[in-house]
This record gives C-alpha cells, sequence and structure tokens, in this order.
C-alpha cells in the first residue's frame, strides 16, 4: 500500500473522538496525518470537546483533551496531500469562516480528491459550496442545513452508526459511525489492510 498524506482541517472544541480516533487510525495503516488550524502552527494545541447522548434533548458537551497540531495553516499547498478530513464538533461552525479554508476544501474537491466529513464536519463543506447536487449525512441537527445547500440527504440510522459515499466523499453523522466511516474512506482511499 502507498502510503498517503492525509490532512485534517481542525480548531477549538473540535469533537475529541473526531479527531483522536482517525488520526490515530489512519496513522495506524501506515498514512501520514497533518492536523492544522487556522491561526496556529506546528506544535500550537487545539482544545477538544466531549460530546455525549446523555437523555437529554441534545448532546451534552464536556472538556476534553489537548491535540497537539503538527502543521502550519499558513503553509497549506493542497496539491501536497492526497486527501481531506473534516472532523465535527464545536470547530466547524467558526472555521467555516475562514475563506482560506474554505478554498482548501475547493481545491481538494475540485481534484476529486478524497474528502471525509463527520458530525458538524459538513458545514465546512456547504460554506465551501461542495455539497450541492451531491448525497450526504451528518449530524441530524445539521439536516436542514445540508437539504438548503441543495444535497440530498440520507438519513442517519437510529445508533447514528451509518457513513454515506458518494464518489470522493464519506459522510457520517457521529463518532458512533467510525467502523463504518473510516472503513468507507479507507475503500476511496484505496488502502488494502491484510490481517
Amino acid at each position: 500500500m502507498a502510503s498517503k498524506k492525509i490532512l485534517f482541517l481542525v480548531g477549538d472544541f473540535v469533537e475529541d473522538l473526531e479527531i483522536m480516533v482517525p488520526f490515530q487510525a489512519l496513522a495506524a495503516v501506515g498514512h501520514q496525518v497533518f492536523a492544522v488550524c487556522p491561526g496556529k502552527k506546528a506544535g500550537d494545541l487545539v482544545r477538544t470537546a466531549i460530546h455525549d447522548g446523555e437523555g437529554d434533548q441534545t448532546y451534552s458537551e464536556k472538556r476534553g483533551h489537548n491535540f497537539v497540531l503538527n502543521a502550519d495553516f499558513d503553509s497549506v499547498k493542497t496539491p501536497d496531500y492526497d486527501a481531506l478530513v473534516v472532523p465535527g464538533g464545536r470547530a466547524p461552525e467558526y472555521l467555516r469562516l475562514n475563506q482560506r479554508l474554505l478554498e482548501i476544501v475547493r481545491e481538494f474537491d475540485a481534484a476529486k480528491k478524497p474528502i471525509a466529513a463527520v458530525c458538524h464536519g459538513p458545514q465546512i463543506l456547504i460554506s465551501a459550496g461542495v455539497l450541492k447536487g451531491r448525497t450526504a449525512t451528518a449530524y441530524p441537527a445539521v439536516q436542514p442545513d445540508v437539504v438548503d445547500c441543495g444535497c440530498n440527504w440520507s438519513p442517519t440510522t437510529p445508533g447514528l452508526d451509518n457513513a454515506v459515499t458518494d464518489g470522493n466523499l464519506v459522510t457520517a453523522p457521529a463518532w458512533s459511525a467510525h467502523p463504518a466511516w473510516l472503513a468507507a474512506f479507507l475503500k476511496v482511499l484505496g488502502t488494502k489492510i491484510e490481517l
């Protein structure tokens, strides 16, 4: 398997499991993974948030871990990377205000490179204008945004453990979908794992 260079777009209060698990899993199978955040450089931290369903009408939020960035946002050149990952959490709601970040997403999409987004991550894809006419899923509360942008909504399963693939795009509703989402993304990447 040829190692791929994968870029993660993250920010403060990214969902803990949606950065930690895929970042480590993709590295574990031999890919080179890099995480960047606007206004920060390699060695800087982003704080994570832990979201969980605890019987309330929406998820709860608790302070997570510190995640160390390993690349500089201002140095990102999309031709240097093979794929893009957009985790969810609170970060996408403000990251989508950064015009360079949206340009990066558009450049990956225009090049038909694999893009994976989970939970609230599709908010960034919506703001970048890359979901129109596609089929995707996201956290259920993001459904109106997905539909309003002209994307075909694929329903989430009751356990939020499904993934949707549309060409180079792989989306999922929450961290509970990691097995399906990561498996689908690895397939789009062309990653072969021998057991």
